[in-house]
């Protein structure tokens, strides 16, 4: 009950801020998104202090106002209570709070107030919080959000309106709820900016059955709970839907998170998940940057190798800019299928996603796995970089297995999609699936998506996990097997040819055979008469110079 009812009193926070950015002018514009979500996490942060510092000491947690019995704390009784707090909790001052400013709010220049408060945290903040830059720069948790509303005599009104909301109820009971709740929530604040209408760089959103699945198949329920110490990495994370389920599976507290993106909102973002998700000890290996051609996660001068990855990459785009640039010596072993060339036309279709899977491949540790979403086109080429790619996982035996999804599974693009399972260690025999009869076709705004059903995600899983050989849907077979159908990773390739029979009498056959040579003449007969009205309609054409 406490969870349905904050999860609606949360959504409609999120509304009321987005009512507020519309209001100001703000609305659909591209700065919206940064005031949204640094607004909510502001909220966010002040109260998980509040929860935190409750949870140590006594007298907070009854005090009739939490903010003023901190206040009159001394600054190093606050510093011996914040050591006390999870490690995961913002340092905040008293002037920091959001009751301090709501106390405020009439003060002349109060927009001034309200940044310097967030970029004061912002800066108190930077050692945990920050997101890097592949060059070595910090951004910074908040920027000064007032900025963006361009008549300066309004600014004020503007965030008068925004500290209103975010005082108007506390988020500290819902800090003991988990995964789903979080994730629910995450998908609703960020489901009007993390579309692919971005242009070249554009983000994909993962939907959740993909997420569910690649995370169930690669930590199979016996193994959750169990596995600990491990690093989990993705090289194009996007917002990071696909970690929080990976590292959902294995426990927050039993892996690390490293990522890195080349879009500076979806670092952003990935870094709120991560807060949203208490994997804040992860955001200092979250990476904004150009992954395939500045890696930058190391161990000394190498790449890094990492014991999970999970990725939905973008499969095509146009870096024609930096093609050539990755054609090195450095890079023969990463690329090792080779780098797809530039097209004479149609630069943005180039094949990107085929570099991405080759890192991936690179960056797996000895006896890892990785799950990563391929065009379905991937996994039946009969050349090229994609046919190598498949070649080299069965020969060096690291596959796992494939689930060809239905189509419109992603309902931003029409491109059919399988997902490719890596294991490093897996020596056996591979699982093909096809699930592209499943799902039930539903309408998404003007798209039409494919959504399955709890049962449908659950039967991938166990027939993919237990190896299950199902008649139509799923075969198991050697890697011999695969070599001999010319590397294809297609389930439908393997599975049995049907021949049907029917019984009938003599005289029957010969009916049905007198019948199919009668239809046979008449078409013989139309097809003479056609050719001799082309022969002639051919002969009555004149040259007219």
């Amino acid at each position: 009950m406490v969870e349905l009812e904050f999860r609606d009193k949360t959504k409609t926070l999120i509304d009321s801020l987005k009512s507020i950015c519309a209001n100001y002018g703000l609305g659909n514009d591209g700065n919206e998104f940064k005031i949204i979500t640094q607004a909510f996490l502001y909220k966010f942060l002040n109260d998980k202090f509040a929860f935190e510092a409750k949870k140590v000491d006594k007298s907070i947690a009854s005090a009739e106002k939490w903010e003023v019995a901190l206040n009159q704390m001394s600054e190093e009784q606050r510093d011996k209570l914040q050591l006390k707090m999870s490690a995961d909790t913002a340092r905040l001052k008293p002037h920091h709070f959001i009751q301090y400013l709501y106390n405020r709010q009439n003060e002349a220049n109060f927009a001034t107030t309200f940044d310097d408060t967030l970029m004061d945290i912002a800066a108190t903040n930077n050692d945990i919080f920050a997101v890097k830059t592949d060059g070595g720069a910090k951004v910074v948790l908040f920027e000064r959000l007032s900025q963006y509303i361009a008549d300066e005599s309004k600014r004020d009104d503007f965030c008068r309106a925004i500290i209103n909301k975010l005082a108007d109820f506390s988020f500290e009971r819902i800090f003991t709820q988990k995964f789903d709740f979080y994730a629910t929530i995450f998908e609703y604040l960020i489901k009007d900016y993390n579309s692919n209408s971005g242009g070249k760089y554009a983000e994909y959103y993962t939907p959740h059955a993909v997420a569910r699945i690649m995370a169930e198949i690669l930590v199979p329920k016996a193994q959750q709970g169990v596995v600990r110490d491990v690093s989990c990495y993705d090289p194009s994370a996007g917002s990071g839907t696909l970690l929080m389920n990976v590292a959902h599976a294995i426990g927050e507290d039993r892996c690390s998170i490293f990522a890195q993106d080349i879009s500076q909102k979806s670092s952003s973002l990935l870094r709120l998940n991560l807060i949203l998700n208490n994997l804040v000890h992860s955001i200092p290996n979250v990476i904004q940057g150009n992954t395939i051609l500045h890696p930058f996660h190391k161990d000394g001068s190498a790449l890094k190798r990492f014991d999970y990855i999970v990725s939905n990459p973008p499969f095509k785009m146009d870096f024609s800019d930096f093609r050539d640039t990755l054609d090195s010596k450095e890079n023969q072993q990463r690329f090792f299928a080779g780098i797809p060339k530039i097209k004479a036309k149609a630069r943005d279709k180039m094949e990107i996603y085929q570099l991405f899977l080759q890192h991936i491949i690179f960056s797996l540790k000895q006896g890892g796995k990785a799950a990563v979403v391929v065009p379905t086109g991937f996994i039946t080429a009969q050349s090229g970089i994609d046919k190598g790619i498949r070649e080299h996982l069965v020969k060096n035996k690291m596959l796992a297995g494939v689930v060809s999804m239905p189509s419109n599974i992603f309902a931003t693009t029409g491109t059919n999609v399988s997902i490719l399972f890596i294991d490093a260690s897996n020596k056996e025999k591979v699982v093909l699936i096809d699930a592209s009869n499943l799902g039930e076709k539903v309408k998404d705004g003007k798209n039409q998506k494919t959504v399955l059903s709890e049962e449908e995600e659950q039967r991938i899983c166990e027939v993919f996990n237990n190896k299950w050989s199902e008649e139509d849907f799923s075969v198991v077979i050697s890697y011999d097997e695969i070599a001999a159908k010319n590397y294809s990773f297609s389930a439908g390739q393997y599975f049995d040819v049907k021949i049907e029979y029917t019984d009938m009498t003599p005289e029957q056959f010969a009916a049905k055979m007198k019948g199919f040579t009668e239809n046979l003449g008449v078409l013989f007969n139309q097809s003479r008469e056609l050719e001799e009205e082309i022969k002639k309609q051919m002969a009555g054409l004149n040259y007219h110079g």
